[in-house]
């Protein structure tokens, strides 16, 4: 029975040796804990929402030049990329069939010119006649009725000519505008035919230091998009160059494909370096809302102190520093609702602060109101090892979005990155 007993003792004191380790283990890690507070430092910065969209790039205005004559190409005088001024010469079709033409078109004009004057001289003697009574009157109409009707033949016969002329000088393809020859469609040798339809030679670019960006905008977006608005884009062949441009026009007639509808909208885009080509593919960043000012990471307004937190806070809250000036510090509340509040690190403490805000592009968000450039603005707070604490003040948890335009890249307070700031552990 004692040795029953001698077991229990053992087994009992084993046990309670065991939880004292526990314990004793729990207790020092939980004293290495350390408060770690992350935090942006406010500044100026400029938040965006855009619209996306790939559309291609196209000369503003082109001119496809052709002919009103049928014939064979006899000379080409331009090639591709030709640069041309208007009046220059660009091809030459052959000759013969229309001189041909012109050459018939003027004796059929000699001969109703011959023809017009025997019917005048008829009709005037035939006139003097009927006055004298030496003519009937049968006689008198049929001469003024020739003469009218040569009248009519040689305005025809002179019309003809005239088109034979205007045909032959068809034959001569001229440039109507200043510009570049984007294609040539034809070949010496080649026959055109123009007899139902014009064919097309050459196709011509007025500028190619201002060409334009034809982009496809889904419907869902279309209703954001204004003109004069900020557009930027990028090709393929320069992926590291971001060319800028204007929205110039937004069309309403809708395109369809697979059940998807999308607008056109003109973007204006200036391409003095040429590097932009027509019909390279754009990728499109239309920019419909913009504001620059101090603004802070949108986690900041979602940020509540724990329970646990605002207790060790409370500690210092009977120090000179730690005593907040009421209400939150004396800036005032906005309107009649609950202000949107941020906390503000000052020191070892943190602190409410209403703030009014304005623009968000879900990442960032201005804030109006309640906040100086320089304020350390909280975006988390928790503890942590004290060997993690380190690492946690270091590495942010939020990094920046990639491609925000920063208002002053000198501002040796920025921490855009969602870093610790001059936040870190207490």
């Amino acid at each position: 029975m004692k040795k029953k007993n001698i077991k229990w003792i053992v087994t009992l004191g084993i046990i309670a040796i065991v939880l004292a380790i526990f314990f004793i283990v729990r207790g020092a890690k939980e004293g290495k804990k350390e408060l770690v507070i992350r935090t942006h430092v406010v500044g100026n910065y400029t938040v965006e929402n855009t619209v996306t969209a790939t559309g291609t790039i196209e000369p503003v205005e082109t001119v496809e030049v052709g002919t009103q004559v049928s014939g064979k190409v006899v000379t080409i005088y331009v090639d591709y990329n030709s640069v041309v001024k208007k009046g220059d010469m660009l091809a030459e079709l052959d000759k013969l069939t229309l001189n041909e033409s012109l050459s018939r078109a003027k004796a059929n004009l000699e001969s109703s010119e011959s023809q017009l004057r025997y019917a005048k001289s008829t009709f005037e003697r035939t006139q003097q006649l009927y006055e004298n009574k030496a003519a009937t009157l049968a006689d008198y109409e049929a001469a003024q009725n020739t003469y009218t009707q040569a009248q009519m033949s040689k305005k025809n016969a002179q019309a003809q000519y005239d088109q034979a002329k205007v045909d032959l000088s068809y034959a001569e393809i001229y440039s109507p505008i200043d510009g570049v020859v984007l294609d040539r469609a034809v070949e010496v040798g080649q026959t055109v035919a123009a007899s139902f339809s014009t064919p097309t030679l050459f196709t011509l670019a007025n500028d190619l230091t201002r060409m334009q960006v034809e982009a496809n905008v889904d419907e869902a977006d279309i209703g954001q998009v204004k003109l004069n608005q900020r557009v930027t884009f990028t090709v393929d062949a320069y992926a590291d160059d971001v060319f800028n441009g204007t929205v110039n026009q937004i069309r309403m007639k809708p395109t369809t494909t697979s059940n998807v509808v999308t607008y056109t909208v003109i973007i204006d885009a200036p391409n003095p370096d040429l590097k932009l080509f027509p019909g390279m593919t754009a990728s499109v960043t239309i920019v419909t809302e913009e504001e620059t000012g101090l603004a802070a990471p949108a986690e900041a307004f979602s940020f509540t102190p724990s329970e646990q937190i605002m207790k060790e806070m409370m500690k210092n809250m009977d120090k000179p520093e730690g005593r907040p000036e009421p209400p939150f510090g004396g800036k005032p509340h906005f309107g009649g609702s609950a202000p949107t509040m941020v906390w503000i690190k000052n020191g070892n403490n943190i602190m409410p602060r209403p703030v009014k805000t304005g623009m968000s592009d879900g990442a960032y968000k201005i804030i109006e109101s309640g906040v100086n450039e320089g304020d350390s603005i909280v975006l988390s707070a928790q503890y942590v090892v004290k060997e993690a604490a380190k690492k946690v003040g270091e590495n942010p948890f939020m990094p920046g979005p990639p491609g925000r335009n920063r208002n002053n890249s000198n501002n040796k307070n920025s921490n855009r990155g969602g870093g610790p700031g001059p936040g870190g552990p207490m």
